[in-house]
């Protein structure tokens, strides 16, 4: 028996939910908080639901605890790529953009599409995850506190800088978090040393991949992975008259494509093969934005090839 189909349109604040019972739907909307989980658990228990089939865009970052939440509830949890959902929605003529019309359409694509499950992380992965996301939240904090410094009234100088000496330690208690957390874990301490043998990419860069799961387990192929960082190039051309410059789709994981910035900056300024790929692409007219953005998708692909085959990185296969 299939599952009856579940979309959820996600925001910070607030999750718009829609149940596909036959044609029709039934609507609600829950806080986007563990009360809001709750609530949504309790609600598809009177629907008479035992387990349905949820669809939710990967967007952002606001997606990840209620997907985790449904998934250990026993539901089958589907994280969409929001352009595949918005192909649907224009495959079916929709004109209207609401939440809630967004949650129906993700409905309606996890019951025509059956599109895979989800895969959460590991105990570990979500622990590490946690990590790296406090440590760039006190690096934001710690960069703030930095420029406020500049133009800073004697009267609170002494606050700020008790709290830049404050966040150093907690930064620094962090990365030590980290590294004791990826020492401990067999196979999270391998795939560290894997993505370790890569030039340019450095201990913050691959603990953000791994807590993402550059891994196998999660991605099938490089280029999904690529994807799920809004990596791909998105291109727009039609007929002969046409021919849009390519962009970067950035319809993926930001935090994961803003850590893979500066590596790609290092890469191409500071190693043999990145400047190998810049000269390349320079020679072929490609500007450097374009360039940068290119050497991104590259890092990230040759990431996940170094931990699917478990073999360090070969500069020989690219060129250096």
């Amino acid at each position: 028996m299939s599952l009856l189909p579940l979309g959820i349109d996600v925001s910070k604040a607030k999750l718009d939910c829609a149940l596909m019972l036959g044609s029709k739907f039934r609507t609600k909307v829950f806080a986007n908080s563990p009360q809001g989980f709750a609530q949504l658990a309790a609600w598809l228990q009177r629907q008479t639901c035992e387990a349905v089939h949820v669809g939710m865009e990967a967007t952002g970052i606001y997606w990840e605890t209620v997907a985790l939440f449904l998934s250990d509830a026993g539901h089958r949890v589907s994280v969409i790529n929001p352009a595949l959902a918005k192909a649907h929605g224009q495959s079916l003529g929709l004109r209207r953009k609401t939440d809630a019309a967004d949650a129906k359409l993700l409905a309606d694509f996890c019951r025509e599409k059956q599109p895979p499950a989800w895969r959460p992380p590991s105990d570990n992965e979500r622990r590490l995850r946690a990590l790296v996301r406090r440590h760039q939240g006190l690096v934001e904090m710690q960069t703030q506190e930095k420029n406020r410094r500049e133009s800073l009234r004697e009267d609170v100088r002494d606050s700020v800088e008790a709290h830049l000496a404050w966040l150093a330690a907690e930064i620094t208690r962090i990365e030590q978090a980290i590294a004791k957390l990826l020492d401990e874990d067999d196979s999270l301490r391998g795939q560290r040393d894997l993505l370790d043998s890569i030039p340019g990419l450095g201990e913050r860069t691959i603990a953000v991949l791994l807590a993402y799961g550059v891994h196998g387990e999660h991605f099938q192929s490089a280029r999904q992975f690529a994807a799920f960082a809004g990596l791909s190039p998105r291109l727009h051309e039609s007929g002969s008259s046409v021919h849009r410059k390519p962009r970067m789709s950035k319809a993926g994981h930001a935090f994961l494509r803003r850590a893979l910035y500066m590596p790609a900056m290092t890469a191409l300024y500071k190693t043999a093969w990145g400047k190998r790929f810049r000269n390349r692409l320079a020679a072929r007219g490609k500007p450097p934005k374009l360039i940068i953005g290119a050497m991104m998708r590259k890092l990230a692909q040759v990431a996940f090839g170094v931990v699917k085959s478990g073999a360090p990185f070969n500069p020989a296969l690219h060129g250096a």
